[in-house]
C-alpha cells in the first residue's frame, strides 16, 4: 500500500526522468557502448557509401566560400582498416580529452588531497546559504568555458570537491558544475576563443554572399553576459529544487570539523601568499604591451598565448597554491608527498582512461565516415523547407541545432556546414548574422550535457563513481543522462525565452550588432 501511495505521489516529470534512467541504464557499459557504436558506424558507412550532399562551405578565417560535396566514406576497406591498426596508439594518445583529463586531475586532485579545498570552504563558505554556494559554482562553471574543453572537466571536479568540502552530496556537485560548464558553453562574462572561431565562420558566410553587417567576435557579447546569469539561475534552480527529488545516490562527502584549526589557518596563509606571488608573476607576464602572454598585436582576448596556455596556467596555479598550503598545514612533510598526492588524482580517473580507448576510435570512425556532415546538411534542408518566419523560425533553428548537437558535438564543424546555409537564408528574411549566430550557439549548447556521443560523459561518470557509497550500484550512462536532462531542459527554456524577449524588444546583441538588417 505504501509503495502505491509513493508512486502516485510522483509527478509526471519525475516518472519521465525515472523512465529515462531505467532505459539508459539498460545500455551496455560505456566501454562496450562505444565498441558497439564503432561497429554501427562501420556498417552504416558501407551501407550508405556514396550518399552525398552538396553545400557551400565557409572558412574559419573569413575567406571565400566554396561549394563542397561530401559523400559517405566506406570505412570497411582494407586500406582504411590497415591505417587504423597502424595508427592505433596515436589515435588513443592523441584523443583530445585524454591529456586534458590527466593534467587537470593531477592538479585539482593534488590540491584537494592536501586539504586546501576543505580549509578554504570552511573559512569562506561554511554557513553561507546553500543556494548562494550553488549559484557561485554555476557562475564559475559558465565562465570556465574560457578554457574551452578544460572548463568542462574543471567545472565537474571543482563542483564535486566544493560540495564534498561543505558536507553536501559531491555527486550532485559534479553534475551541477558539469551542467553549468557544458550547458552554458554559449555564454560567458568574457570573450573567449570560441567567440573568435564562430565569428570567423559567420564572417566568411556573410561576406561570401555580400551581406554587410557586423561579424566581429563581439557581436553576441551583450546577449552572452545576460545568458551567463540566466544559465546560472537555471542550474541553481534545478540543483536546489528539482534534483533532491531525482538523485538517488547519496555520495560520500568528507566529515569535516566546522572550526578552522591552527594548522589549517597557517596553511591558508601560506596558500594566500603563494597565490599573491603567482598572480603578481601573471600580471608581469600579461599586462605590459609586449608581455610574454600577449598576442603579436598586443591583445589577450579572444586569442593569445595566454588563452592557449590556460590549462598549463591552471595546472601551475593549483600545484603551487596546493603545495604552499600543504607545507603550511603539515599535510606535505617531504618532497615525495607531492607526487604521491598527485597520483591520487589520477587513480580516480582510471576508468576514464579505459573508456577513452574505444571512444577515441569511435570519434575517429564517425568523423572519417562523413555521416555527421550528411546529418547536419539534411537537417538544414528540412528546416529550410518549413515556411516559418520571425520568432518561430529562430526557435525552430535553435531546436534543429540542438538536435544536430546530439550526434555531432564539434561546434565549429557544425557551424562550418550550417552558417553558409542559414546566414544568407535568414538575411533574406531580415535576420542579422549576429542573430543567426546566437540562435545557433543556444542550440549548440543546451543539449551538450545529454549528447550520447559526448566524450565527456565517461569523464563525469568516473568523477561521480569516485564519490558514490559502497552500497550504491555503479552509476551508469542512463543515470547520468537522467540527472543532466533537467539541466538541459531548464537551460533550453531560459535561453529560448531570453532570445524571444531580445527579438520582441529589438535589443542589440553586441556592440553595433542589432537583431535585424
Amino acid at each position: 500500500m505504501s509503495t502505491k501511495i509513493e508512486v502516485n505521489k510522483k509527478g509526471m516529470f519525475i516518472r519521465f526522468i525515472d523512465a529515462v534512467e531505467r532505459a539508459g541504464n539498460k545500455l551496455p557499459h560505456p566501454f562496450f557502448l562505444f565498441v558497439y557504436l564503432m561497429i554501427i558506424v562501420l556498417v552504416l558507412s558501407a551501407l550508405l557509401s556514396g550518399v552525398s550532399v552538396t553545400y557551400t562551405a565557409a572558412s574559419s578565417g573569413g575567406g571565400e566560400m566554396k561549394e563542397t560535396t561530401v559523400a559517405v566514406v566506406n570505412l570497411l576497406n582494407a586500406d582504411y582498416l590497415k591505417s587504423v591498426l597502424k595508427d592505433l596508439v596515436g589515435t588513443y594518445t592523441g584523443f583530445a580529452p585524454l591529456g586534458l583529463v590527466m593534467v587537470m586531475m593531477l592538479a585539482i586532485g593534488f590540491a584537494q588531497d592536501t586539504g586546501l579545498f576543505n580549509a578554504f570552504m570552511k573559512k569562506t563558505l561554511l554557513g553561507a546559504p546553500t543556494i548562494a554556494v550553488t549559484f557561485m559554482l554555476a557562475i564559475i562553471g559558465v565562465c570556465a568555458n574560457m578554457a574551452s574543453n578544460a572548463g568542462i572537466v574543471f567545472g565537474a571536479t571543482i563542483g564535486a570537491a566544493l560540495f564534498a568540502s561543505l558536507g553536501r552530496n559531491p555527486i550532485l556537485g559534479a553534475v551541477t558544475g558539469y551542467a553549468a560548464a557544458h550547458g552554458g558553453f554559449g555564454a560567458n562574462l568574457l570573450l573567449t576563443g570560441t567567440d573568435a572561431l564562430v565569428a570567423g565562420i559567420t564572417k566568411s558566410a556573410a561576406e561570401g554572399m555580400g551581406i554587410v553587417a557586423p561579424t566581429n567576435p563581439m557581436i553576441n557579447y551583450y546577449f552572452m553576459i545576460v545568458a551567463s546569469f540566466m544559465v546560472a539561475f537555471a542550474v541553481t534552480f534545478v540543483t536546489e529544487k528539482v534534483m533532491p527529488k531525482i538523485i538517488k545516490y547519496g555520495g560520500v562527502s568528507k566529515e569535516i570539523d566546522e572550526k578552522v584549526n591552527d594548522d589549517e589557518k597557517r596553511g591558508l596563509r601560506f596558500a594566500g601568499i603563494a597565490l599573491i606571488i603567482f598572480l603578481a608573476i601573471m600580471l608581469i607576464l600579461t599586462v605590459p604591451k609586449n608581455a610574454f602572454f600577449r598576442a603579436e598585436d598586443g591583445t589577450l582576448i579572444p586569442s593569445s598565448p595566454f588563452i592557449d596556455s590556460i590549462v598549463a596556467i591552471l595546472f601551475i596555479a593549483f600545484v603551487a597554491v596546493g603545495t604552499a598550503y600543504g607545507i603550511g598545514a603539515g599535510t606535505i612533510k617531504k618532497q615525495s608527498d607531492i607526487p604521491r598526492l598527485m597520483g591520487n588524482g589520477l587513480k580516480s580517473s582510471i576508468s576514464f582512461f579505459v573508456i577513452a580507448f574505444p571512444a577515441s576510435l569511435f570519434i575517429q570512425f564517425f568523423n572519417a565516415s562523413k555521416l555527421a556532415n550528411i546529418l547536419a546538411v539534411k537537417g538544414a534542408d528540412l528546416l529550410q523547407s518549413i515556411n516559418f518566419t520571425g520568432i518561430p523560425l529562430a526557435v525552430a533553428f535553435v531546436i534543429l541545432c540542438g538536435f544536430c548537437n546530439l550526434f555531432m558535438t564539434s561546434g565549429s564543424s557544425k557551424w562550418l556546414i550550417l552558417a553558409p546555409i542559414f546566414v544568407p537564408m535568414f538575411a533574406v528574411l531580415g535576420f542579422s548574422p549576429a542573430l543567426t549566430q546566437i540562435a545557433y550557439r543556444i542550440g549548440d549548447s543546451m543539449t551538450n550535457p545529454i549528447a550520447p556521443i559526448n566524450y565527456f560523459l565517461p569523464i563525469i561518470l568516473g568523477i561521480m563513481n569516485q564519490y558514490k557509497r559502497e552500497e550504491d550500484p555503479e552509476i551508469g550512462m542512463g543515470t547520468l543522462i537522467s540527472m543532466t536532462l533537467p539541466y538541459s531542459m531548464a537551460i533550453a527554456v531560459v535561453l529560448i525565452i531570453q532570445l524571444i524577449i531580445w527579438m520582441l524588444l529589438g535589443l542589440p546583441l553586441g556592440p553595433g550588432a542589432g537583431m535585424y538588417l
